[in-house]
This record gives structure tokens, sequence and C-alpha cells, in this order.
């Protein structure tokens, strides 16, 4: 419940019920000051009722009102392209290796070695990175780590181009996933903090980004990997002369990742995000960064520090003290501090790991199962070609989930459910296909889909979880992700591929997926995150 102290105009908040973890969600009556009108009742900071700094609270509201007093601006735009940089690198890096790997593998690993070990190197520099980055931009601030990961994937994506054995390329395909690893726990953290609620369903759509990634990857292999003169067939045969089909990839790759990277310090100068900097108990810096993208923009902002100082000082707790051990422990509590809170984290982080396993699964299994569906060879040309097709078809799918999460009667929650719904259809559907244009159509359908249900569950993640501890539970959600991709690529080197068994069980994981998120206990649509 909350009320107005009459003697001070200041508002007041109760505090939740320590017994049951959940209390009423407040709603605080702002004091008349013009950066503390909205157009969003004031009461509906998402989750303002499961925090027990109540100090913490009431800033937060003052500065979600001060970033809606500002809106959008051509920083948020900039800020937008930037961060779906990451989303692009990602996929990128999630493909990159497994569409040279068969080139690269019949050069520089004459005498055998795993297979499938470039996947499992990319998911394990991925999970590290995750991991790594999450945890670190949760104690040292958002802004030095989305400025450097982007720039290790690019030098170690060039680098990987030039590796003279299997071992040292599965150790650069390792380093650029733990460079791009963190970009799914930083880029929808850092522009979520600067976004105005009035336009947060753009996170969902910035996804978009991971099938420009996905489109990329496809062009550059489509112009690399047909070419005869630069891809040899006779391992025996094989030298960098040769086979230079797949470092080429590498080289372009890596020389677009490193344009991106310079992108982000050129561009826009970032500073730190005003959300982290609150929870540092950061104050004047918070004032100052966000009257400085007002005046830039000659935007109205009347946030000051006196507004700020005026509810007191935020609880600060080890995180200041910068011993890990205790630092990690500080954030993982913060994710489980209510029961509904908990409950969320736990959900969350169990839908990262269904996805983690089925979304690989089906593209590790897919190429075995057309081939015996469909004996009908393909020249390298078009089968280049269809792969590029079915990655372009990917960026419409957030595009779609962008415009559904923003209705009011469908939200967050339940656009997901349609994207994993519909994912799980078209997968069982695939089980019928005999033809090379049924194979092109279902394979654009499904990257459509997938990623209704994939981008939204990137913004979701983020929305969710307190801004102190964002980037450390989304950075566990990723990893966990990233450890079930390892497990797919484990299952594709030892499994059997002769009967549509693996359809039916990625299909089925999707039905949980899609049930697991229609239970989801928040709901981020019409609120504004912490």
């Amino acid at each position: 419940m909350t009320t107005s102290n009459p003697a001070t105009n200041e508002p007041t908040v109760s505090d939740p019920d320590p017994e049951k973890g959940v209390g009423p969600e407040p709603v605080i009556q702002s004091p008349g000051h013009a950066s503390d009108s909205s157009s969003i009742d004031p009461g509906a900071d998402l989750l303002a009722g499961e925090n027990k700094n109540i100090a913490l609270v009431r800033k937060m509201h003052l500065l979600n009102n001060a970033i809606d007093q500002i809106g959008w601006t051509n920083f948020h735009w900039k800020l937008f392209c930037l961060s779906g940089f990451g989303y692009a690198v990602d996929s990128m890096v999630t493909l990159l290796q497994s569409v040279i790997a068969a080139q690269a593998y019949l050069e520089i690993a004459p005498n055998g070695g795993y297979a499938t070990g470039l996947s499992i190197a990319s998911y394990a520099g991925l999970l590290v990175g995750a991991l790594f980055w999450g945890v670190t931009a949760d104690i040292i601030g958002r802004r030095i780590a989305f400025n450097s990961t982007l720039f290790i994937a690019a030098a170690a994506t060039i680098v990987a181009g030039a590796a003279p054995s299997w071992e040292s390329l599965g150790f650069f395909v390792a380093l650029i996933g733990f460079g791009g690893g963190g970009n799914l726990v930083l880029d929808p953290t850092v522009f979520l903090e600067y976004v105005p609620s009035s336009r947060q369903w753009s996170i969902t759509t910035m996804a978009c980004w991971w099938g420009v990634g996905q489109a990329f990857t496809g062009f550059i292999a489509w112009g690399f990997l047909p070419q005869s003169r630069w891809n040899c067939s006779q391992p025996e045969k094989c030298t960098w002369n040769n086979n230079m089909g797949w470092r080429l990839v590498f080289f372009t790759a890596g020389a677009i990742v490193f344009v991106m990277s310079m992108s982000r310090v050129l561009v826009v100068r970032l500073k730190e995000t005003p959300k982290y900097l609150l929870g540092q108990g950061r104050d004047a810096d918070v004032v100052n960064n966000i009257q400085a993208l007002a005046k830039r923009y000659n935007r109205p902002c009347d946030l000051t520090l006196e507004q700020l100082k005026s509810h007191g000082d935020i609880v600060l707790s080890e995180t200041t003290k910068r011993h890990a051990p205790r630092v990690l422990m500080h954030h993982l509590k913060g994710l489980f501090a209510t029961r509904r809170l908990a409950l969320s984290t736990l959900m969350v982080w169990f839908s990262w790991t269904l996805i983690g396993l089925a979304y690989p699964l089906f593209y590790v299994f897919l190429p075995s199962i057309i081939s015996n569906r469909i004996p009908v060879e393909e020249s390298s040309y078009i089968t280049w070609r269809n792969y590029t097709l079915t990655n372009v078809s990917g960026i419409i799918g957030p595009i779609i989930a962008g415009f559904l999460s923003s209705i009011n009667r469908i939200g967050r929650k339940y656009t997901m459910v349609v994207g994993a719904l519909l994912t799980m259809i078209f997968f069982f559907g695939y089980t019928a296909i005999t033809t090379t244009t049924q194979n092109v159509a279902f394979s654009c359908v499904l990257a459509c889909c997938i990623n209704i249900y994939y981008g939204t569950l990137y913004a979701y993640t983020a929305e969710i979880f307190p801004s102190a501890h964002r980037a450390t539970g989304s950075g566990i959600a990723v990893a966990l992700n990233r450890v079930m991709g390892m497990i797919s690529a484990v299952i594709a080197a030892e499994g059997g591929t002769d009967t549509p068994v693996p359809l039916y069980v990625c299909a089925s994981l999707f039905l949980v997926i899609a049930l697991v998120s229609a239970a989801f206990p928040f709901e981020p649509q019409g609120r504004r995150s912490s």
C-alpha cells in the first residue's frame, strides 16, 4: 500500500510482506515535479513490489519518469543499431564454425579429429563468455564490456582464418565465442536501461539483427565456398593455396565484425547506463548522465540530484568491495529476493535450457534427415543459396514479435507462446517433406517462427531481472543455453538420423516451451523495467 506524506508531499511505500515474499505493487504518488509525470501510471514499475530496498524503488521510479520525459531520440536509434550488432555477431559466431568445418577438416585434420570439435569449442567459448561478461557487467559496469566484446571477437575471427591446425582453429573459435558470448547479455541490458517505456517493445524487434548476422554468414559462405578454385575435395591434396575458401570466410567475417566494433566506439561515446549507476548509489552521475542526454537532444528533463537525495541512500552490499565470491552470491541472492522473483528466474533459465537443446539439435540433424528423405543431390551453389534464403527469413520473425508483444492482450508471454506453437507445428510438418521446394519453404517459415519466440525471449529476460542483477541473471540464462548446445553437438556425433525421431523430440520440446511461457509470473507489457 502506498500513501503520500501530507507534510512533505513525498511518496511513501509500504514494505513487501517478508513472510510471503511478495508484497502489493507499490503505487507511488508523485510530488508534482514535471519529471515525475508520465503517460504511464506511476505504479507501473514492473518489479517495485519485489524490491525491499524502498529507497531504490522510489529513485528508480523517478529515473523511469525522467527517461520517459526525454522520450525517444536519435541516440536511441543509434544504440538500437549498435546493440543490434552484438546480436548479429552472436549468430555469426554460432554459424561460422559450422559452415567452414567440412572444408577446414579436409585440409588441417588429415589424420582425423573430433568431427564436431569446432561446434563444441564454439559453444564452450560462448558459455564462458556469457558467464564472464554477465557477472563482470554487474560489477564494473556495462560500458567497458560493451566496448570490448566485439573487438575481441573480430581479432579472434581474423586470426582463426590463418590457423595451421585443427587444434589451433578450435582454440580461436572458442575465443571468438568468448568475445561474442556476452552480447546477448549486454546488448538488451544496455538498450533497455536507456529506452523510454513507450518503446520498450523495441527490444524484442532488436533481435532482427540476429537474422542479419545469419544472413551475413550465408552470403559470405555463398560467395566463397561453392567456388571450386578455392575449395578442394580430396584430403590428401588440400593445401592453403587450393583450399582458401574457408579462410576467406573467416577473414571477411572478421573484417565486418571489426567495423562493427569500431562503430561502437566512434558513433556513440557511450556513458555508463543510468540504472546501473543508480544501483551503485551514484546519484550525481545518474543526474549528469540523464541531463546530458536531454540537453544534447533539446528535450525537457527536470530530474535533480535533490529529488534523488530526498529519498535517502540505497542499501549497498558487498558488491562495492570487489570480493568475487561474495559479489557473485550477492547477485544470485538478488535474483531470488522474493518467491515470485525466484520462480520467474528459474522458469526463464529453464526456457533458455530447453531452447538451447531444441534449436541446435534440429539444425544438427537436419542435413542427414534431408538427405534420407530427399536423395536428389543439389549443386553446392544451390545448397548455399537455400541456406542464405533461410537465414534471411529469420529477420522477419522478431519484427512480427515486436508487433505482437506491443499488443496489451498478447504481450511478451503470449507472443512467445505463439512463436513456440507455430515452430512446433512446422517441426511436425517437416517430417512429411519429400521435395527440395518443400524443404526450402519449410526452412524459411521455421526460421521466421522460431525467431518470433527467440526474439521475445531475449527481451523478456532482460526486462524481468532487477537492474542491479540483470547481467548476471541473463548471463546464467545464456550460459545454460550454451551448455545444451554443447550437448547437442555430442548427440550429433554419436546419434543416428535414420528416423524422424529427432524432429518429434524437438517439436515436443517446443510444446513444453510454450506451456512454460504461458505460466511466467510477470508480464512486462505496459510496465516499466527496474
